[in-house]
């Protein structure tokens, strides 16, 4: 089969980056965690004194570190699935935390930021044979990708998700912290300036809140071969 773009968007929490590595793992493509890249510049920024206490941003400082952020994903050959390394280092467990939750959309909205990194992540699909998530990947980075898919869940699932994968990692959470802060995420990245969330106009909508991953898996593969078979 022919090789495409596959652009997976959609709300945080609602298990895009689950869905997009087995999907890539299955068609034995390339994948890249959009979310994970801008979760890497905003662990900088808090390890460099970029973010204040008051989460105030000091952007011509992060403006000048940007060429300093190099960010990159290696598979792990445990768990088959591609690790997130910031200049070299694995950060895969130290992005996902609540302190790097609750600051990376302010980031991610930022006009510098998006525009450094959709360019790193518009010359990693030249090749296609790639499947990306994110925010923005069927609106902005790929939008002529062959398959689009937005997904949604309801605030409510997307928060015990969330709640349970940080325990399983045996790190603290609180549910009701978590619901505040995916409702908060989800403002800001609708109402940014630059590239807000929204589904492309020809994005299938994927509402993932009751269905289980077996029947997702095949759905999406389901989706991938009307593609190909075109």
């Amino acid at each position: 089969m022919r090789k495409i773009t596959i652009a997976i968007d959609g709300f945080s929490s609602c298990g895009k980056s689950t869905m997009a590595k087995d999907l890539a793992r299955e068609l034995g493509y390339i994948y890249v965690d959009t979310g994970a890249m801008y979760r890497c510049v905003t662990l900088y920024a808090l390890r460099h004194g970029i973010i204040d206490t008051d989460g105030s941003i000091n952007l011509l400082k992060l403006e000048a570190e940007i060429p300093n952020i190099n960010i990159s994903f290696k598979l792990n050959k445990e768990t088959g699935r591609p690790d997130t390394y910031l200049n070299n280092v694995n950060v895969e467990s130290e992005i996902r935390t609540m302190e790097v939750s609750s600051h990376v959309s302010p980031i991610a909205a930022i006009p510098f930021v998006r525009s450094a990194l959709v360019a790193q992540q518009q010359k990693m699909g030249e090749e296609k044979g790639i499947v990306m998530d994110g925010r923005d990947v069927g609106t902005v980075v790929f939008p002529n990708a062959e398959l689009k898919i937005f997904v949604t869940a309801s605030p409510e699932v997307r928060a015990q998700r969330r709640y349970d994968e940080l325990k399983a990692k045996g790190l603290e959470a609180d549910f009701e912290e978590i619901l505040e802060n995916i409702k908060q995420r989800d403002y800001i990245d609708s109402h940014r300036e630059v590239s807000p969330m929204r589904k492309a106009d020809d994005a299938i909508e994927l509402d993932n809140s009751h269905i289980s991953i077996t029947k997702q898996k095949q759905w999406l593969i389901e989706q991938y071969k009307r593609v190909c078979g075109k």
